[in-house]
C-alpha cells in the first residue's frame, strides 16, 4: 500500500464559487452604498445652507445690512469659517444672491454652485 499524501489546497472550482458569492454580494451592496453617500452629501448641503442663511440673518439683524462677502461673516465672527459645499467639495463654489435693494449689502442669500439634481429631483442650485 502506498501512502499518498495529498496537499490541502483549494481547487479552482472552490475559488470560483467563493468569487461568485463575493461578486453577488458586492452587486447588491454597492448601489445602496453610493445612494447613502449622495444622501449624506445632500443633508450636509442643507445643513450648511441653513447655517449660512442663519448667519446672514443675524448679521442683518445686528447691522441693518447684509455682508459684502461670506468672508466678512468670518471676520466678524458670525462663522468660524466658510463652510464647504459638500457636493462640489469647495468653499468657493457658493452662488451669492444680492438683495433687491443694492444699498443693503451684497449677500442676501446663498445657493449651491453644484450641477445636477438631488434625489428628490430638486436642482442643487435651488435648495
Amino acid at each position: 500500500m502506498r501512502n499518498h499524501s495529498r496537499s490541502s489546497a483549494f481547487t479552482l472550482i472552490e475559488l470560483m464559487v467563493v468569487m461568485a458569492i463575493i461578486a453577488t454580494l458586492l452587486a447588491l451592496v454597492a448601489p445602496r452604498y453610493y445612494k447613502s453617500v449622495d444622501r449624506s452629501k445632500e443633508l450636509a448641503l442643507k445643513q450648511n445652507l441653513t447655517l449660512l442663511r442663519d448667519a446672514l440673518d443675524k448679521h442683518y439683524g445686528d447691522t441693518g445690512r447684509y455682508p459684502e462677502s461670506l468672508e466678512a461673516l468670518v471676520e466678524k465672527r458670525y462663522l468660524r469659517k466658510v463652510p464647504i459645499d459638500p457636493v462640489t467639495d469647495s468653499p468657493t463654489s457658493w452662488i451669492l444672491i444680492a438683495p433687491k435693494d443694492a444699498g443693503k449689502g451684497a449677500v442676501f442669500d446663498v445657493r449651491s454652485g453644484a450641477q445636477g439634481t438631488s434625489a428628490d429631483g430638486t436642482p442643487y442650485g435651488e435648495m
